[in-house]
């Protein structure tokens, strides 16, 4: 995009149509994401208001706004790398990226009860895969080009 102003719309829709993506592959098909699926939202979340500010920041605010949203999904994209690598076996993922609901049962029957609905997710493991590429590598991509239409956008004078 030529304008300053369409980048930032652009990567504001983007960063939201992502995080909306993965809503509704949590709440309307049921995947449950692992610890890592979470992390990766984080950039995301500040992404889409530092856009919405240079949308209608004058030139310089605009543009330090611009980098910041570069930095934060370029920090999203190695978030997703290290992801998909996990999840390829290139290297360990977490050792505390195990799932569940975090809640301390009351007593060892509620335990028993909670164990029997509980999913485990594992972030070594890739729930879904889009030509051949995992929901973590395809955040790593997305961000990646996000984060370059930002980072452009705001070196540009």
């Amino acid at each position: 995009m030529g304008s300053r102003r369409g980048t930032a719309l652009l990567v504001l829709l983007g960063a939201a149509a992502t995080v909306g993506g993965a809503l509704v592959f949590e709440h309307v098909l049921g995947y449950v994401p692992c610890k890592l699926c979470l992390t990766e939202r984080i950039p995301y979340y500040a992404a889409i208001p530092l856009a919405a500010v240079a949308l209608g920041a004058p030139g310089r605010l605009a543009r330090l706004t611009l980098g910041l949203a570069a930095l934060v999904l370029l920090y999203g994209a190695g978030l997703g790398v290290y992801h998909a690598g996990a999840e390829w076996g290139f290297w360990p993922g977490p050792t505390d990226c195990g799932g569940g609901s975090g809640a301390n049962p009351d007593s060892v029957g509620d335990f028993l009860d909670a164990l029997k609905t509980t999913r485990v997710v594992d972030c070594s493991t890739a729930a879904w895969r889009f030509l051949g590429v995992s929901l973590a590598g395809w955040n790593a991509l997305i961000a990646a080009v996000l984060a370059a239409l930002a980072g452009r956008a705001a070196l540009r004078r």
